[in-house]
C-alpha cells in the first residue's frame, strides 16, 4: 500500500467513524458485549478451520503488504538487462559475481540454479513449481480472510439473537431492556463493518500483491532463460515487455513519425546497397 492509499483510507475511515457522532449519540454505537460476540466468535471459528501456524503466516503476510511492496516490473527488467550486459562474452559463470548482489529473492534462486548447472528445461520446471507453490500459499491466506469476512456477519446475527433473548427474559425490567437491546442492534453492525472494512480489503490486498509478484516471477523466469541463451539485450527487453501492459512497453511506444523515419532510413540503405551491388 502506497502512502497515498494509506492517507485516503485513513481519511475516509475517519469520516465513516465521525458519521456515528453527527447526531451526538456516538457512544450508543460502543458496546462491549456485542464486540466480544462478533470478534471472539469470528476468531474462534478461524482457529477451528486453520492451524495456528497458518494463521500466524497469514498475519505476517498482511503486515508485509504495507512494509515491503514488491519491486516494479520495470525494475526487474532493468536488472535482467544489466545481467545480460554483464554476462555477454563471459558465459553463465559470470553469474557467480552477481548472485549475491540481486535484491530479488526469486532472481537469486534462479541465478543459484544456473550456477548449479541446471539446464533450461529443468530450470523452467523448478521455477514454475516454486511459482505454483507460492500461488497456493497466498491463495490459502487470502481464503482465510475471505472466510473471516463470511463468519463476522453471521456472528453479528448471533449477537442480535442473544440480545433479543436477554431482552425477552427481562422484558418486565426496564433496566434489563435498555441494557440488552443495544447488543441486539449493534452486533450486526459490528459484523458488517468487520467483514467489509477489514477482512475483505485485506483479502483483496493479498490477491492484488500475489498477482503482481507472480508477474515479476514470470518476468524473471523468462528473462533468465533468455540470458542463458545469451540473446541481445534489445531482444531481451522486447520479449520481456511483451508480458507488460501496452502503456508500460517503452521499446514499443514509438510515435508514427519515428516509425516513418526508421522505414525511410532502411529503404535508403536498401537502395544504396542495390546501387553498389
Amino acid at each position: 500500500m502506497s502512502k497515498h492509499n494509506l492517507i485516503a483510507a485513513s481519511l475516509f475511515a475517519g469520516i465513516f467513524v465521525a458519521s456515528f457522532f453527527i447526531e451526538g449519540n456516538g457512544l450508543l454505537f460502543i458496546n462491549g458485549p456485542a464486540l466480544l460476540v462478533v470478534s471472539c466468535g469470528t476468531l474462534g471459528a478461524l482457529f477451528l478451520c486453520y492451524p495456528m501456524q497458518d494463521i500466524r503466516a497469514a498475519l505476517r503476510v498482511t503486515l508485509n503488504l504495507h512494509r515491503n511492496p514488491p519491486p516494479s516490473s520495470e525494475d526487474v527488467i532493468n536488472a535482467l538487462l544489466e545481467t545480460a550486459l554483464y554476462t555477454r562474452g563471459k558465459g553463465i559463470f559470470a553469474f557467480e559475481d552477481m548472485s549475491e548482489q540481486s535484491s530479488v529473492g526469486f532472481l537469486k534462486r534462479a541465478l543459484g540454479l544456473l550456477l548449479d548447472g541446471i539446464n533450461g528445461e529443468e530450470l523452467g520446471a523448478i521455477l514454475h513449481a516454486e511459482m505454483f507453490q507460492f500461488k497456493q500459499r497466498r491463495a490459502q491466506f487470502e481464503r482465510m480472510f475471505r472466510q473471516a469476512a463470511l463468519f463476522a456477519p453471521a456472528f453479528g446475527v448471533a449477537g442480535s439473537v442473544i440480545g433479543l433473548i436477554n431482552m425477552l427474559a427481562g422484558i418486565a425490567d426496564p433496566d434489563v431492556f435498555l441494557k440488552t437491546i443495544p447488543v441486539a442492534l449493534i452486533s450486526p453492525l459490528y459484523g458488517i463493518v468487520l467483514a467489509n472494512s477489514i477482512c475483505f480489503p485485506i483479502a483483496e490486498s493479498i490477491h492484488s500483491k500475489t498477482q503482481k509478484e507472480l508477474l515479476i516471477q514470470m518476468l524473471i523466469t523468462d528473462g533468465v532463460h533468455m540470458v542463458q541463451g545469451e540473446q541481445s539485450p534489445k531482444r531481451l527487453a522486447i520479449k520481456l515487455e511483451s508480458l507488460l501492459t501496452p502503456s508500460a512497453r517503452s521499446h514499443e511506444n514509438r510515435s508514427l513519425k519515428e516509425i516513418r523515419e526508421i522505414l525511410q532510413e532502411r529503404r535508403a540503405q536498401m537502395e544504396a546497397a542495390q546501387a553498389y551491388g
